[in-house]
C-alpha cells in the first residue's frame, strides 16, 4: 500500500523516490512506458550487489550485471560512456564491492536529470497523486 505522504515526498527529491518503499516499483512501471526501465533495474541490482559479502556470489552477480547491462548488445544495455565501460571490463576479473559504483552513479544522475523530471510531470504520477488525494488520504493498493 502506498500512501499520499510517500507519493508527495517523491517530488521533493529523486533520492526520496528511489529510497522509499514503493518508489522504485512505481518508478520502474513508469520507466517501462519510456522503454528505459533497465536504468532503475541496474541501479537496484547495484544496491543489492554492494551488500554481497561472499566473494563467490560477488563474482557470479558481477558477471550477471555485466552480461545483462554492460556488455555491448546486452539485453538490457544501459547508456554508459566508453571509459566507464572499460573500467568495469578491467575490474570484472576480480570484482570488488565498488566495481560498479561509477556506472551506478552515472545511471543515477541520468535518471535524476532526465526521466525523473518527466515522471513528476507525467499523467502516471499525477493520476496516482490525484487518486490518493480524492480517496481522503487513504492508502491505495498498487
Amino acid at each position: 500500500r502506498v500512501s499520499l505522504e510517500e507519493v508527495l515526498q517523491w517530488s521533493q527529491s529523486f533520492e526520496n523516490l528511489v529510497t522509499s518503499k514503493y518508489g522504485p516499483i512505481i518508478y520502474k512501471t513508469y520507466l517501462k512506458t519510456e522503454h528505459s526501465d533497465e536504468n532503475i533495474e541496474f541501479w537496484l541490482a547495484c544496491e543489492a550487489y554492494k551488500k554481497i559479502t561472499s566473494q563467490r556470489k560477488r563474482i557470479s552477480m558481477a558477471r550477471k550485471l555485466f552480461t545483462s547491462y554492460i556488455q555491448p548488445q546486452a539485453p538490457n544495455e544501459i547508456n554508459l560512456d566508453s571509459p566507464a565501460r572499460k573500467a568495469i571490463i578491467r575490474n570484472i576479473q576480480e570484482p570488488t564491492q565498488t566495481c560498479f559504483d561509477e556506472a551506478q552513479r552515472t545511471i543515477y544522475r541520468h535518471m535524476e536529470r532526465d526521466s525523473y523530471p518527466r515522471f513528476l510531470e507525467s499523467q502516471f504520477y499525477q493520476n496516482l497523486k490525484h487518486s490518493l488525494q480524492t480517496n481522503g488520504n487513504n492508502s491505495m493498493v498498487n
